[in-house]
């Protein structure tokens, strides 16, 4: 690994250029001059790139860099910055590196002694976190949850004590199913904000607790459509007399001998959450099985 500072004088610069997540006025002056000028831009996708291009004049040249290609492709793009050309990168929307790819680039220039330089802009992480009404000095960024439901709510459980705000991505066809498991596995009293499309014509910002979110989505199709990004409330105390049991604990243990309703009732009791959540969550737990994505 490189310990000296980056060679301005022979070595082109990688920029890593944030583009905007639907409203194409988002996109900013400094980063449409770069990419009217660079040498190359290393593009997620061409195709959606070059619409965005057409917007305005570039004569850059457009290369394919997708999670499928990075590997191979870095090394050759890291040659050409070592040449003395000029690189941006770009995903399909928003900042590349954050839940898309990029990462190995920036390494690999890193590591061959070039210059990396941001292009801030649009984030849906950010976006998100600005317009949720959650506490936002300290969070934490989970992507994308497991697409598979068992793999999805292991992990929800790993993170039910954790205090600071979550930020997470969904699918559209998972939301309805990722927010029963939230419910279940934080409580259906957490506080929880649900954007989706931000920054495009059915911009939707909706604050609510994790079991009213479950409840609207599942009410409304429309809610099930487009990007969406959930911004989680940090954990609290646990309420007294419950222990620390988390719903979805006492309906792992309760379902395999109870029917639902009845398992939702001791569930409820043990854990100080409404019986109509409790309910909801044994319904959405017993025939939740695994999904694909």
């Amino acid at each position: 690994m490189s310990t000296s500072p980056p060679s301005e004088s022979t070595h082109g610069i990688l920029y890593v250029v944030a583009t905007p997540i639907g409203n194409l006025a988002d996109l900013s002056e400094r980063a449409r001059t770069l990419l009217a000028t660079a040498d190359v831009i290393a593009a997620e996708d061409t195709r959606h790139t070059g619409r965005l291009l057409a917007t305005f004049d570039s004569r850059a040249e457009l290369v394919s860099l997708h999670e499928h290609n990075e590997q191979a492709r870095v090394p050759s793009l890291v040659a050409r910055l070592q040449a003395g050309a000029s690189i941006a990168l770009v995903s399909d929307a928003g900042t590349p590196g954050v839940s898309d790819p990029g990462y190995r680039f920036v390494v690999a220039a890193h590591e061959a002694d070039c210059r990396v330089v941001p292009i801030p802009g649009a984030s849906a992480v950010i976006a998100a976190l600005s317009a949720a009404g959650q506490p936002t000095d300290r969070f934490v960024f989970e992507g994308f949850l497991p697409s598979r439901a068992s793999a999805r709510r292991e992990r929800l459980k790993t993170l039910a004590r954790e205090e600071r705000t979550l930020v997470l991505y969904e699918s559209s066809h998972r939301i309805g199913a990722a927010l029963a498991d939230l419910s279940a596995v934080f409580g259906a009293q957490r506080p929880a904000t649900l954007a989706r499309e931000l920054t495009k014509a059915y911009e939707t910002v909706y604050r609510a607790t994790l079991g009213d979110l479950a409840a609207w989505v599942d009410a409304d199709p429309n809610q099930r459509r487009g990007e969406i990004a959930l911004v989680v409330a940090g954990a609290s105390e646990a309420p007294a007399g419950s222990a620390g049991i988390t719903l979805a604990d006492a309906l792992d243990a309760l379902l395999p001998e109870l029917p639902p309703a009845r398992a939702a009732a001791v569930a409820a009791r043990l854990t100080g959450i409404k019986r109509r959540d409790a309910y909801r969550a044994a319904l959405a737990h017993q025939s939740g099985g695994d999904e694909g994505d």
